[in-house]
């Protein structure tokens, strides 16, 4: 490699650590304020997105240590790992959407959740974006797989966020655990693609 090519590709790993330390940052501090809306609001979505947080957070965690090593055994482990956390997220989602909506259980509204909500989906849009570009130009399937877990989290906040306005607007409780579902869906979606994609 030469060293124009050598100081673009360190140039993409600052990058590459510097988006996920901002998608930790973000996480955290979203995992706090989701507990407090979640418990005051009694909303399945909001206890939902802030699992995904924590997974994200997981996510993060998994890419800045292998965007820190070589090799391709470190990159198949690192890409069973956000696999594995995606069909997690997606059982919670599952088990806790039905729950709510087989039981009748009736959210209240919760405008932090729905100010929050918003600002995320921007957030991790934006990441996201970043996150695969980086990722193709490093050549680096962890790093653009995780991505696609930053684009599923902004799916998912637009989806609650949508949840909380229908049911805030127009009483559709209902709105609040059928968002669960949007992730349902993501999520597994992208986990069979990670398992069954050859490593």
């Amino acid at each position: 490699m030469t060293s124009a090519g050598s100081q673009a590709r360190t140039a993409l790993l600052r990058r590459g650590f510097a988006l996920e330390y901002v998608t930790l940052g973000w996480n955290v501090v979203g995992v706090g304020v989701l507990a407090v809306t979640a418990i005051a609001a009694r909303s399945i979505a909001l206890a939902g997105f802030g699992l995904d947080s924590l997974i994200e957070i997981g996510a993060s965690i998994v890419v800045v240590w292998e965007l820190s090593g070589t090799g391709e055994d470190r990159q198949r482990r690192a890409l069973r790992l956000i696999g594995a956390a995606f069909l997690a997220l997606a059982a919670y989602l599952l088990v806790q959407s039905t729950w709510a909506l087989a039981s009748g259980f009736r959210p209240r509204h919760s405008v932090a959740g729905i100010a929050w909500t918003a600002i995320t989906a921007v957030v991790m849009f934006a990441l996201a974006t970043g996150k695969s570009r980086t990722g193709r130009a490093l050549g680096n399937p962890v790093l653009a797989t995780e991505g696609r877990v930053t684009l599923v989290d902004g799916i998912l906040a637009t989806a609650v966020l949508a949840g909380l306005l229908l049911n805030a607007l127009a009483g559709w409780w209902q709105a609040d655990p059928v968002a669960g579902y949007v992730l349902v869906y993501y999520a597994l979606r992208e986990s069979w693609q990670i398992f069954r994609a050859p490593h």
